[in-house]
């Protein structure tokens, strides 16, 4: 990390963005609104309350501004959330992010995402991966044996959701790799400019299983959070309904 350039914020009229180049944004604040999930593929990520609405330990490898840290503390108050961020730069940051400070719903650690999938004793209901700097996704966070352990800290039934570059020359394997750690096929769904690709995963059937043929709000969100989310749950409901479709005439194309 001491050769990477540092994180910066752009500040507008009405909003505040975490940048590490010109190139991308990282994370978008609506100062009015702090809690907002202003960036689409983080409202995709948050669709894991579709498959999991009961869920309460909660992992996420990337703190980045704190967007869906900030939303889940604030709309889930019975979960518990923790980030595991490596940048002590970003870390230095979640004040001006409105990121709260830790108690016991919410710990920031720093430390390497791999090293602690690899490490920790924790069992966790969801796993979030969302983990870039300057030169894009770490490659410790694509090997196969990053995904194995991250299959490994979830609790039988728990859910990976993981964003990728769309556009990235490796998309494909890390999506394979996902497979085999959790040995189903992974969901996958493209916010709406193609730029980020959100995996779904769980071990064997269960994401299918899990599933709803139609978005619906989930009973632990209020109206308010939920209208937020709900365009996101359709695309995800969409995309699980083509999943299946193909499945079914996959099947129905074998002797």
């Amino acid at each position: 990390m001491a050769d990477a350039p540092p994180p910066y914020v752009r500040e507008e009229l009405d909003a505040r963005s975490l940048h590490f180049s010109m190139a991308a944004i990282q994370s978008r604040m609506q100062i009015r609104r702090p809690d907002v999930l202003e960036l689409e593929y983080t409202r995709l990520m948050m669709g894991w309350l579709m498959f999991r609405p009961q869920a309460r330990r909660l992992a996420m490898i990337g703190l980045g501004g704190g967007s869906i840290a900030k939303f889940c503390y604030r709309h889930l108050p019975r979960t518990t959330l923790t980030a595991v961020e490596i940048d002590p730069q970003v870390i230095a940051l979640r004040e001006l992010f409105q990121v709260p400070r830790d108690d016991p719903r919410l710990r920031v650690i720093e430390d390497d995402g791999a090293r602690f999938v690899a490490q920790t004793g924790a069992r966790f209901d969801v796993l979030m991966i969302d983990a870039f700097d300057a030169e894009g996704m770490p490659a410790a966070l694509g090997t196969q044996r990053f995904y194995d352990d991250c299959a490994d800290v979830l609790q039988p039934d728990g859910l990976l959701v993981a964003n990728l570059h769309a556009s990235h020359p490796h998309r494909s394997l890390y999506v394979e790799r996902i497979r085999r750690s959790f040995g189903a096929e992974p969901l996958q769904v493209l916010d709406h400019d193609g730029s980020n690709c959100v995996v779904f995963a769980a071990h064997g059937d269960a994401i299918v299983l899990a599933g709803p043929v139609s978005s619906r709000r989930p009973t632990v969100l209020a109206d308010a959070p939920w209208q937020e989310l709900r365009s996101a749950f359709a695309r995800l409901a969409s995309a699980l309904a083509r999943d299946q479709a193909n499945a079914i005439a996959s099947s129905a194309m074998r002797p």
